[in-house]
């Protein structure tokens, strides 16, 4: 039976309830991929540079002469890693066999030949029209589209990360870039953080997390963030989006951010904090910088955090005289503490 294949599109919508497969290559699989696709790489990193050379200096029929021992060798172990797949996406539903969805880089030769193994198998499979550059051309789309937003403003140490998280359980729609960007935004945001995914990666998760929140009723809910989130960028498209989107900003006094910020970074060790102090060195200035280091080093943190934080609502002010104002709508949210129950419950009576 011929393997079906389906377009970009009708993927997104029907993959979620399968087990989406990969076959790129580990490195190609590594740098970004589908959120949810697991990886049966046909061929490894090596061998595929192998098969590429071959390709390009020789043929296209050398090159797949070149392939077929390769993945003769591979069939039984890629069909009892599929198994396994199977057997452990099947433990909530014993009795459905879940489709396989298939895709390589363009929906060429590498994925058709893992479907006709998994098909002759016996497993319904279904094959990306297109492959992984089709997906990433969806992927771009998503970012043109003009979602409703309401945007999350603050000062640095306000708790916006909290808020969101707090209306999301209060069934809002929420995009959470920190999260998705494994970084908070300054200079100190990777301190304690999983490694940054590619630039690729972050949009990938960031599609499907627009995907899944715009299908919700009302606005998505975004914090407030320059376009840049430590190595990963904002796409250019949502980011004009959030700067023409309603903002709430939420004013909060001084030491109660100084404080939610202690609680928060004073458990990281003192080298963290002294090489992320560094990386703002020109802009704290050189006086300010080795103050602040001093404290981090006899441990008086409060102290530190309390240069840091002055400097960081200076540079904010400063970059909001220097440029031109968004045209957004600013909505201001008085607080008296960094408390994520009690501000997400103003900015809910302010949206009823």
């Amino acid at each position: 039976m011929a393997v079906q294949k389906i377009n970009i599109e009708d993927f997104i919508i029907q993959a979620a309830t399968g087990i989406i497969i990969d076959v790129r290559s580990p490195a190609e699989y590594d740098h970004a991929h589908i959120p949810s696709a697991q990886n049966l790489p046909l061929f490894t990193n090596e061998e595929r540079a192998i098969i590429g050379t071959t390709y390009k200096k020789q043929s296209r029929e050398a090159a797949i002469k070149a392939g077929l021992p390769l993945f003769g060798n591979k069939m039984l172990s890629m069909i009892e890693t599929v198994e396994s797949w199977m057997s452990e996406k099947q433990k909530n539903n014993a009795s459905a066999k879940p489709t396989i969805y298939i895709h390589c880089w363009r929906g060429g030769m590498r994925s058709a030949a893992v479907a006709w193994l998994l098909d002759v198998y016996g497993y319904k499979v279904i094959q990306l029209t297109g492959g992984y550059k089709a997906y990433r051309n969806w992927v771009l789309a998503q970012f043109n589209i003009p979602y409703a937003c309401k945007v999350l403003g603050g000062y640095t140490g306000s708790g916006k990360t909290e808020i969101l998280q707090e209306l999301q359980k209060r069934k809002y729609s929420v995009i959470d870039l920190e999260g998705l960007a494994h970084h908070k935004g300054s200079a100190y945001g990777a301190i304690g953080q999983a490694i940054q995914p590619s630039q690729e990666m972050f949009e990938n998760s960031l599609a499907h997390s627009l995907l899944e929140q715009n299908k919700n009723n009302g606005p998505i809910w975004i914090e407030d963030e320059s376009q840049r989130i430590g190595t990963v960028l904002i796409p250019t498209p949502l980011f004009h989006l959030m700067r023409n989107s309603t903002c709430y900003f939420l004013t909060i006094p001084f030491e109660e951010r100084l404080n939610f910020i202690l609680e928060g970074y004073g458990k990281f060790d003192k080298q963290s904090l002294m090489n992320a102090t560094l990386r703002i060195q020109k802009r704290l200035g050189g006086l300010e910088t080795k103050t602040a280091i001093n404290h981090i080093i006899e441990g008086e943190f409060k102290e530190a955090f309390f240069i840091l934080l002055k400097y960081y609502d200076k540079w904010y002010e400063k970059n909001v005289n220097k440029e031109p104002l968004p045209k957004i709508e600013l909505i201001p949210i008085i607080s008296e503490k960094v408390d994520p129950l009690l501000n997400a419950g103003l900015i809910e009576q302010l949206n009823k």
